[in-house]
């Protein structure tokens, strides 16, 4: 048994009709699109000439660190010390000289950090850090 209020003819609106609202929001966005073209401002400008010249990227840092048992590591992966000859040697060749952070152990191997040191200057390599806390 259903229930209804007034005549069949007259129906009510069960629904939001959104065809008015979505014309709307279309208008608005070619008028949008319209005007942020036309708004770019394109003045003429003489502008003048200056001497100053591009600066360079700040060096590459290597971290190289030395643990207790006199194990090498550049950034975090383990190497020995003909390989990290080499790594040096190809990074010296460059234009823009690396910056070295050497990070040893407080028990590692004088020895160890003074070869690591030898191969910098090898590959002339100078600008060295000793990082520590």
């Amino acid at each position: 048994m259903a229930f209804q209020l007034g005549d069949d003819d007259m129906q009510g609106m069960n629904e939001m009709n959104l065809i008015p609202l979505i014309d709307i929001m279309l208008v608005l966005m070619i008028i949008f699109l319209v005007t942020a073209t036309v708004l770019n401002p394109t003045v003429a400008l003489d502008l003048p000439k200056t001497s100053a010249s591009v600066q360079e990227q700040p060096p590459k840092i290597i971290q190289i660190s030395v643990d207790e048992d006199a194990g090498v590591f550049w950034e975090s992966e383990p190497i020995t010390l003909e390989q990290l000859q080499a790594r040096l040697a190809s990074e010296g060749k460059g234009d823009n000289q690396p910056s070295i952070y050497l990070r040893a152990d407080k028990d590692a191997r004088y020895e160890t950090v003074a070869q690591i040191l030898a191969l910098a200057s090898e590959a002339q390599l100078t600008k060295i850090a000793f990082v520590n806390e």
